[in-house]
């Protein structure tokens, strides 16, 4: 049944915010190495890093009809997160549908398929994290559904988790743990710039992390 979920529940503002400025390796880490997107999606431009609760869509292989429905539920600070139904590469989204979903304070978008108008996205600032970039349009022909569960890349996405989106890929964060990933991810990361300094003090991660006894009782013999 095709249907559109209006009221979601979405993580505390400050907890979203917490885990962007984290980036998805250290979120990633600090959830047990879980939620990863397939790497298949990629930014259509460097040095994005966002944040922000899923909107999710379930659309018709080349049909972006559902897009403009969600656009309708979005609320400041959304992330439009988009798996067809079937494998599609075609474009559907671009300039004039990032114009309207930044009116309504979207951040960005995450799609598994195709978008265009690319250089025109990359001048708005608006990030995509995409399959494909393909000029190839879309129909509006049949129905779809908006924040109902999705798999996205290979990842189970309900409307209201919490994704976060870099250069390097794209991580899902259960909504109900997203204040216990925030803690371990800013945990792991003081842990790191302790790391970093000892590094950049000539130290060698062979000794940081006590590597040297498991390489020799596995057998590496230095000559």
């Amino acid at each position: 049944m095709a249907k559109v979920v209006r009221t979601i529940q979405r993580a505390a503002a400050d907890v979203i915010d917490g885990l962007g400025r984290c980036g998805v390796a250290t979120v990633h880490e600090a959830q047990g190495r879980i939620g990863l997107l397939a790497s298949r999606l990629r930014p259509i431009y460097p040095g994005a890093r966002i944040a922000g609760s899923a909107v999710t869509i379930s659309a018709p292989p080349g049909d972006n009809w559902m897009i403009h429905v969600a656009i309708e539920q979005l609320q400041g600070g959304d992330i439009l997160v988009l798996a067809p139904t079937s494998p599609c590469e075609d474009g559907y989204f671009g300039d004039l549908l990032a114009t309207s979903a930044m009116t309504r304070g979207c951040r960005g978008l995450v799609i598994d398929a195709g978008v265009r108008d690319v250089r025109d996205l990359t001048e708005m600032g608006f990030p995509v994290w995409s399959k494909a970039i393909y000029a190839q349009g879309t129909v509006k022909a049949t129905l779809g559904s908006v924040n109902v569960p999705i798999v996205c890349a290979g990842a189970p996405i309900e409307a209201g988790d919490v994704i976060v989106a870099d250069d390097d890929g794209v991580c899902v964060v259960r909504r109900a743990d997203a204040a216990s990933v925030l803690d371990k991810a800013l945990t792991r990361e003081a842990a790191e710039e302790g790391k970093r300094r000892r590094l950049a003090a000539g130290e060698l991660g062979l000794d940081i992390y006590s590597m040297r006894e498991k390489l020799a009782a596995m057998g590496l013999v230095y000559e």
